[in-house]
């Protein structure tokens, strides 16, 4: 997964943003205003940088102009003015995300942008099972399992958004598209077929309510 900088000054939402990328395998390094973002280049490399515009210091607008190397840049801001997209845009953000905003949307942007910059993980393992993303196909002991193009899709939003639970509707969306006419308990038929194969039994988690998790232990 991604080496991540996440630059915000309000400490709860940086924490909180923070938590949500990890829980799905990133690594994050957080600062609170616009000087440190150089201090921690200078010390690491990331793969890509979660930018604030109004910060302490250089705003995110400032910090970006003075990006020496090509990082791949995600503006987090309230400010939603087009005239504020458009500024973002073209100083070379990869894309501009305004607050407040759901944090799987945020995880979702996060994947393309990593995806577009090459940065994305093309292989999962867990015990006996390897997921290859390219070829989409699944592995359990050396053998390929068969599953279907939803099944598949379904494998793998649990897996991107592995730790966090999603609901039927969410994963519906996903596997099917938004134009999809059936009901959610189509979902429940797939998961059930997909525990059966792989035996994720208590891999993947039911949540009461809503849908389910991947759970994946650190």
């Amino acid at each position: 997964m991604a080496k991540i900088l996440i630059v915000e000054d309000e400490v709860a939402i940086n924490h909180l943003i923070r938590k949500n990328l990890e829980l799905v395998g990133h690594t994050c390094v957080c600062v609170f205003d616009g000087d440190a973002v150089f201090d921690a280049l200078d010390k690491e490399v990331f793969d890509l940088i979660l930018l604030d515009v109004m910060l302490p210091g250089m705003d995110g607008f400032q910090v970006m102009k003075g990006l020496g190397q090509k990082i791949p840049v995600i503006f987090l801001t309230a400010r939603g003015a087009t005239s504020d997209r458009i500024k973002g845009l073209n100083l070379g953000a990869d894309d501009y995300l305004v607050k407040p905003f759901d944090m799987l949307e945020l995880q979702a942007r996060v994947t393309s942008v990593l995806r577009r910059t090459q940065k994305q993980d093309v292989m999962f393992k867990l015990g006996e099972v390897e997921v290859d993303f390219n070829s989409r196909l699944v592995y359990l002991n050396d053998e390929i399992i068969d599953f279907t193009p939803q099944e598949f899709s379904l494998i793998e939003i649990l897996i991107k958004n592995r730790n966090i639970a999603l609901s039927r509707e969410r994963l519906l969306e996903g596997a099917w598209g938004f134009d999809y006419l059936g009901d959610t308990r189509t979902v429940d038929v797939h998961i059930h077929g997909i525990r059966k194969k792989l035996g994720w039994e208590d891999v993947i988690k039911t949540v009461y309510k809503l849908g389910y998790r991947l759970e994946v232990k650190k």
